[in-house]
């Protein structure tokens, strides 16, 4: 074996060990900034959560568009988007065969056809921002992960990068619920200047511009950041990191009360609601806080 391939292959040993330690993504930061002690349910207890009509909604939307650019460029239509909902649903249920009955009455329930009629609508509002047929993205549901110089593990998922002819990239996420108010934007780009963050450390390139596309109301967002914007950004994360990374030391995440608790699955383990939360494990060796496809959805 040559030089050259032995360095790849301490290389390739290096790796794992780096790829397989805790990680940050943007809904367990997310998380963190909400309240501390739901990060540690989500991303360290990992404490079952069975999700909603709307998220399991939004997980079925979100692999019908993955899946639409599967498609030659001329048969991506409405049609063919609405023709999909019915199979993507049936290999949803495959793969959880609990879904059904976690949703519905059952098969039968006669409120499951409006239910799957209601994904179509969404994908109808989706053609009404975009033409999928001017489009060819280089990736779709792009798994990134990078390290900062910090040593911090960036890891998410983009739901579509694409690449114009001139290079400039965009960064595209779909949200199958509203726009948020002008007051609530920050928020929502969070997440996209994550992942324009690691874009920029792992292809040396700012992305051009992220686009969010809200298709509950038909509404988008545009925003063109700067690299010196992200560099700044970095260091917000690299805080947030450190705060989570200083509580998992001795299991003291605070709960953080708020009109958010009302859609949290975990109040019976929260002080806050006279609950008590599980005996601290510990913080894990193994990968922990990553994103979920119903994190991804919106």
């Amino acid at each position: 074996m040559n030089e050259a391939r032995v360095a790849e292959k301490i290389d390739e040993l290096d790796e794992e060990p780096r790829r397989r330690r805790p990680a940050l993504s943007p809904s367990r930061a997310g998380d963190f900034k909400q309240c501390p002690l739901l990060y540690r349910f989500r991303a360290i207890d990992k404490l079952p959560e069975r999700p909603g009509r709307a998220q399991i909604r939004g997980t079925l939307v979100h692999a019908v568009l993955e899946r639409l650019f599967d498609l030659p460029a001329a048969e991506r239509v409405p049609a063919a988007a609405k023709a999909m909902v019915d199979p993507t649903w049936a290999q949803l249920c495959e793969q959880d065969p609990e879904l059904v009955e976690a949703l519905f009455s059952g098969a039968d329930d006669p409120e499951l056809p409006a239910w799957l009629e209601s994904a179509g609508s969404l994908l109808e509002t989706y053609f009404a921002l975009e033409d999928p047929r001017r489009l060819e993205p280089e990736a779709r549901e792009l798994l990134v992960e990078t390290e900062l110089a910090s040593g911090l593990l960036l890891r998410g998922y983009i739901d579509r990068v694409d690449v114009a002819p001139t290079g400039e990239l965009r960064i595209v996420d779909y949200k199958t619920g509203a726009a948020p108010r002008p007051v609530a934007e920050t928020r929502a780009l969070f997440q996209m200047k994550f992942y324009a963050l690691a874009m920029l450390q792992l292809r040396g390139v700012v992305p051009a511009q992220l686009r969010l596309l809200y298709l509950a109301d038909s509404e988008s967002l545009t925003y063109e950041p700067e690299e010196a914007e992200l560099r700044r950004f970095e260091r917000t994360l690299e805080a947030i990191w450190a705060a989570i990374r200083t509580a998992g030391e001795t299991g003291d995440f605070r709960s953080n009360p708020s009109r958010m608790c009302e859609f949290c699955s975990h109040k019976a383990f929260c002080p806050s609601w006279e609950g008590t939360p599980p005996p601290y494990p510990g913080w894990p060796q193994e990968p922990t806080g990553d994103e979920t496809p119903v994190d991804r959805a919106g």
